[in-house]
């Protein structure tokens, strides 16, 4: 009998770190995969990225409508509320052996619980990781201790997450899954994101990622105009800008970037979701990664792109050389930039290393979720480091 693995995403960028597991498992002759889709996945007002999905031909299991149309703390509860009820009736009418979750978004959170309650075994990718700036790191830390398997990025991850009581021999440092992409992937040209976008990426362009800062008084609005009036210094360069995510204030971070998009039309393309195959393009050709995204800090190394990481969302997260952290001041993020536009910070830049792996995540990660016994996994006991 087929082992029933089941995959929860509920984000752009979660998809797009999750697409080879995906991939590996629909095509798996072991396993009968259930994809379940939910939250930004499919709000028009993030790109319904739910039709990406069907285009890269998998079948969609569940489709999860939980996601209200709020920003406020009250919304984002009330949103994970029902994530929960969505899931836990999921769980009951597939009854899968195997969750996947990734990172650590508030949607995960809420499968977790209903996993937890199900009896229905977790594994975790990502976890480890601290971002001191956001509500992330508690979501992630608990997601950690409702998990079996896990899967983290560094060795120093992978410490930490036995640290929390996590059994040593389910603990595995593979490396990230994003990087994998970039290695599998047919990365396109600037000539075909011209056309694929409409817009004219000039001779040298910025790409940029804002998203909320959650533990911080006003979610980060200010630090987004300061970084706005930064960008104003470079007016040759053209600017690629992404939509924040569905966090508590992300809605008002949209509303200033759609503003500063209608005044700067020439200049500023700003979408909703780029799907992975032309973000990661985008990085590679670009002059600078810029904003609070963890892709700058994870991905954006194996291109040996600069990266200017803006403020305390990724707080405590692990940073290549290629990556310049800055203060949300407008002097900061200033000179942040000047830095990573310099000849010999590009110079340095390109013999850097990323430490988050080289490669042969996502295959090292299958092998263990498709082959490792699950009889008892559910018997978790605390792991003391004496």
């Amino acid at each position: 009998m087929n082992r029933k693995i089941a995959v929860f995403t509920g984000a752009r960028a979660e998809y797009g770190l999750l697409q080879g597991i995906i991939q590996g498992l629909h095509d798996s002759e072991k396993i009968d995969l259930q994809l379940m889709v939910g939250g930004m996945h499919l709000s028009s007002e993030f790109g319904k990225t739910v039709e990406q999905i069907e285009q890269d031909g998998f079948p969609i299991s569940d489709r999860l409508e939980f996601l209200l149309s709020s920003d406020t703390a009250v919304g984002i509860c009330k949103s994970m509320g029902l994530a929960l009820i969505s899931v836990g009736e999921a769980f009951e009418r597939n009854r899968p052996d195997l969750i996947v979750l990734l990172g650590d978004r508030v949607e995960a959170l809420a499968v977790a619980q209903a996993a937890m309650i199900s009896c229905i075994p977790i594994a975790h990718i990502h976890g480890g990781e601290v971002t001191a700036g956001v509500v992330d790191e508690a979501v992630r830390h608990s997601i950690t201790k409702m998990s079996h398997l896990h899967f983290v990025a560094t060795e120093v991850y992978r410490h930490r997450v036995i640290q929390l009581g996590e059994q040593p021999s389910q603990v595995f440092n593979f490396g990230a899954p994003g990087v994998d992409n970039m290695l599998r992937m047919n990365l396109l040209d600037k000539r075909a994101l011209i056309e694929l976008t409409g817009f004219d990426l000039g001779e040298k362009f910025f790409l940029v990622t804002f998203h909320p800062v959650t533990l911080e008084s006003g979610g980060g609005v200010d630090s987004l105009l300061n970084l706005l009036a930064a960008l104003d210094e470079y007016p040759d360069f053209q600017l690629v800008i992404t939509y924040p995510n569905a966090d508590v204030h992300g809605r008002r971070l949209i509303e200033i970037l759609d503003d500063y998009r209608r005044k700067n039309a020439n200049r500023v393309y700003l979408a909703q979701s780029l799907g992975q195959l032309r973000y990661l393009s985008l990085m590679k050709l670009c002059e600078a990664v810029i904003g609070n995204s963890s892709s700058g800090l994870i991905e954006a190394p194996s291109f040996n792109v600069p990266t200017v990481n803006i403020g305390i969302r990724q707080e405590g997260r692990i940073a290549g050389d290629s990556v310049i952290q800055c203060e949300e001041t407008l002097p900061s993020i200033k000179g942040a930039l000047e830095r990573a536009l310099s000849s010999n910070f590009k110079e340095a830049c390109g013999s850097s290393t990323n430490p988050y792996g080289n490669g042969g995540t996502v295959e090292r990660i299958l092998d263990v979720i498709v082959n490792i016994p699950l009889q008892g996994i559910l018997k978790k006991t605390f792991y003391d480091l004496d």
